[in-house]
């Protein structure tokens, strides 16, 4: 991790990342050690949307 790397939320043990590179920002959701997922994104604010949409996604599957 890098000091640009931050923490985005939170539920339970998964938890979502947003790593800042180069190129834009990486988005990573994570159980634990294993990344769930990882996406690439130009820019930072298409990452905040996604990141968004995925807690209500996995907010809504805690649920069931």
């Amino acid at each position: 991790m890098t000091q640009d790397d931050r923490e985005l939320w939170r539920l339970g043990d998964v938890n979502c990342w947003m790593l800042s590179c180069c190129n834009g920002a990486e988005l990573q959701v994570r159980r634990g050690d294993a990344i769930l997922l990882r996406e690439l994104y130009p820019t930072k604010s298409d990452l905040y949307e996604r990141a968004n949409a995925l807690r209500e996604e996995f907010h809504i599957g805690s649920r069931k």
